[in-house]
C-alpha cells in the first residue's frame, strides 16, 4: 500500500484524514482549497506525518470562473489566460512544495460529433468542443506548446506535470504523436481514470477503455481509482471499488483494469478519488485489501 493515495477536496478534512489515511499511504491529493488556513493545514500536517502532497488543479477555490484550464482553447486570448492562471498557482504553491501538479488533458475536450454524450457532465459549456470545429493538426500543434511550456515551468517550479486524460477522440486514441510527446518529455506522466474510462467505453463504440490502459499505463504516475455504474443512467459516481460489485450490474471491470495496470506499471501511485462515506469502515479497508492485493500480487485473477 506504500503507492497509495487519498483525496482531500474543497479543504483539509481531519475527520477524512483519520477515517481514510493509513501509515503506510505514500500522500495527499489536494484540490479546490478554499482559505489560506486549509492550506497551513496540510503544510503542518504533511509535515508532522511525512506524507507527499500531489495537487490537482486548481489549488485554490476561486481563483478563476472555470476549473480547467484552457490551454487548448482555439482562442488565443483564453490560451493565455489559462497558462497565467496555471503560473499565479504554481507561485502560490511554491511554500506547498508539492510532488506534482495534475491538469486535464484535453481542455477544451474534443467529443465525436457522432456520440451521444448527453450522461457525460460538465461543468461549463467552454469545457468542449465538438471533432468538426477542430483538426488533428491544432491539437498537434498546441499539445507540443503544453508539453514546452510545461516541461520548463516544472524545472522552474520543482514539480512533475501529470495530465490526466479526459473525455477522448480518435485524435489521441488512432495516432501516436501523444504517445511521441511522452516519449520526448519523460518528465511529464499521466493519470488515468478508471470511472472517466469506464463510462466513454459505455457511451463511445469507438473506445476501448482497456487499449487505453495497456498502451498508456506505462506513462501514468497516477491512477484516479474509483467506480460508477452505467445502465441506462449513470449511477454511483465516485463509489469505492469493491470485488463483490459485478459487471453484469453496469458496474466497471475493475479487476480487469487494475490486472493491466499490474502487467505495466505495478509501481504507480493509486488515488482513491471515492466518496468513502458511502461505505462503513470495514468495507473501506476491504476495498483497499484487494487493490493491493491485485496490483502488489498476492491476487491473481
Amino acid at each position: 500500500m506504500h503507492q497509495f493515495m487519498i483525496g482531500q477536496y474543497g479543504g483539509y478534512d481531519f475527520t477524512k484524514y483519520h477515517r481514510d489515511f493509513r501509515a503506510a499511504f505514500y500522500g495527499i491529493e489536494a484540490c479546490f482549497f478554499s482559505t489560506d488556513e486549509d492550506c497551513r493545514h496540510l503544510i503542518e500536517e504533511s509535515g508532522s506525518h511525512g506524507f507527499r502532497v500531489g495537487i490537482h488543479f486548481p489549488f485554490r477555490a476561486g481563483s478563476s470562473t472555470i476549473r480547467d484550464a484552457l490551454f487548448l482553447s482555439s482562442n488565443p486570448n483564453e490560451r493565455e489566460a489559462a497558462f497565467e492562471h496555471i503560473r499565479a498557482e504554481l507561485e502560490y504553491l511554491t511554500v506547498l512544495k508539492p510532488e506534482y501538479v495534475l491538469f486535464h488533458y484535453p481542455k477544451p475536450v474534443i467529443l465525436d460529433d457522432q456520440v451521444d454524450w448527453k450522461l457525460w457532465r460538465f461543468g461549463d459549456r467552454r469545457e468542449y468542443i465538438f471533432e468538426s470545429e477542430s483538426t488533428l493538426s491544432e491539437l498537434i500543434e498546441r499539445s507540443e506548446y503544453l508539453f514546452e511550456w510545461l516541461d520548463l515551468r516544472s524545472r522552474e517550479y520543482h514539480f512533475t506535470p501529470i495530465l490526466e486524460f479526459d473525455a477522448l477522440n480518435s485524435y489521441i486514441y488512432e495516432h501516436d504523436f501523444f504517445e511521441n510527446l511522452l516519449l520526448k518529455y519523460p518528465h511529464i506522466q499521466l493519470c488515468l481514470d478508471t470511472a472517466r474510462l469506464y463510462l466513454q467505453d459505455k457511451l463511445d463504440p469507438q473506445f476501448d477503455a482497456k487499449a487505453i490502459l495497456r498502451t498508456y499505463a506505462k506513462y501514468a504516475g497516477l491512477i484516479h481509482l474509483s467506480t460508477v455504474q452505467v445502465n441506462e443512467t449513470v449511477k454511483n459516481s465516485h463509489y469505492p471499488v469493491l470485488p463483490e460489485l459485478r459487471v453484469e450490474d453496469g458496474w466497471a471491470p475493475i479487476a480487469d483494469y487494475l490486472q493491466i495496470i499490474r502487467e505495466e506499471n505495478s509501481r504507480v501511485k493509486i488515488m482513491f478519488e471515492h466518496r468513502s462515506d458511502l461505505i462503513t469502515e470495514e468495507q473501506l479497508q476491504q476495498c483497499y485489501d484487494w487493490v493491493d492485493g491485485i496490483v502488489n500480487g498476492s491476487v491473481y485473477l
